[in-house]
């Protein structure tokens, strides 16, 4: 029922991928995605060296025998990431998938990836740097509006408008994120002209995610109005849980204050005293907009069945709609 050029080209079950997330993203979290029949996501940018990675992409393996990836960050970061060794480790472990994501298009690790027989995802936040992306190389798109968690882009479009338009402009098949953790999602998605999705927050609050209780019940807790967008004044436009520290942060960019002030909260290690220690008024928590629909902390395997099953009710739901037209 769910076949599409995603699920082909992944050797997936369901064209249900995890995004790659910061602290997020562990062999456990990863593993439990593609076991349920989706792709899971490892991120290389937290390991400090190649063999870190491979360390990483072994134990996922121990873990599950069906496909996953990793993802390449092409953002801004306070030290050089060592992406060309990332992907040799990727390429010499057999990963058969790899998503880039960034302000840039992947260009430069094209031909090494492809020389790999490793498919390449880029992920961005506009239509421009989709184009770009399928003109370089790229296998597929993912596009993510701006109820995203985490990088959101900085042109502000919405899901539903950037999935449409994306969709009439590439060849490449496209997959869509941001707003998006249910089979409601999922199957809007698909009629907006995606073959896959990309889920972030709504894997966070699972029971795999390797996150303080703390930070799963402020997920749950939150609605649809209670996350910002942060880091605008630099140009890395995130979206996060507001709070006082959030309201704070937003505060000194409201007043243009230096880098080297707002690195006092932004810094990666604030971020992981949230989500790994539970402490929610040390840094910024990245999460969605869809934080407004999550009302429990549930299994991977719960989320990606409830999207199936969901989405085999819902569709012939809309086909008896439009039969009684």
């Amino acid at each position: 029922m769910f076949k599409t050029r995603i699920t082909e080209m992944l050797g997936i079950e369901y064209p249900i991928i995890q995004g790659g997330m910061a602290w997020v993203s562990c062999p456990e979290l990863v593993a439990a995605v593609s076991n349920a029949g989706g792709l899971g996501l490892l991120v290389s940018a937290f390991c400090a060296t190649k063999d870190e990675l491979r360390e990483e992409i072994k134990k996922t393996k121990s873990l599950t025998d069906k496909p996953f990836g990793v993802n390449i960050s092409l953002f801004p970061s306070m030290r050089t990431l060592a992406n060309e060794e990332y992907i040799e480790a990727i390429i010499e472990e057999g990963v058969p998938a790899v998503e880039t994501s960034g302000h840039r298009a992947p260009t430069e690790y094209v031909p090494r990836l492809k020389e790999g027989n490793v498919k390449i995802i880029h992920k961005c936040a506009s239509v421009k740097h989709a184009r770009t992306a399928e003109q370089v190389g790229a296998d597929a798109v993912a596009v993510v509006g701006m109820e995203n968690g985490g990088a959101t882009g900085l042109l502000d479009v919405g899901t539903f408008v950037l999935v449409q338009a994306a969709a009439k402009a590439l060849t490449v098949p496209l997959i869509a994120g941001g707003g998006i953790a249910d089979a409601h999602g999922f199957v809007a998605a698909l009629a907006l002209g995606a073959e896959g999705v990309v889920i972030g927050t709504k894997f966070m609050a699972t029971h795999e995610a390797p996150l303080h209780p703390n930070f799963k019940e402020w997920l749950v807790r939150a609605n649809e109005t209670e996350t910002a967008i942060v880091m605008r004044s630099i140009g890395n436009t995130h979206r996060a849980l507001r709070s006082p520290i959030v309201e704070r942060l937003l505060e000194m960019e409201a007043r243009k204050a230096p880098l080297e002030e707002l690195q006092t909260i932004i810094g990666g290690t604030h971020s992981a005293d949230v989500l790994k220690e539970g402490k929610l008024d040390a840094g910024v928590g990245m999460a969605g907009q869809v934080v407004g629909v999550i009302d429990k902390v549930v299994s991977v395997k719960e989320v990606i069945d409830e999207i199936v099953e969901g989405a085999k009710q819902i569709v012939p739901r809309l086909e008896s709609v439009v039969a009684s037209a």
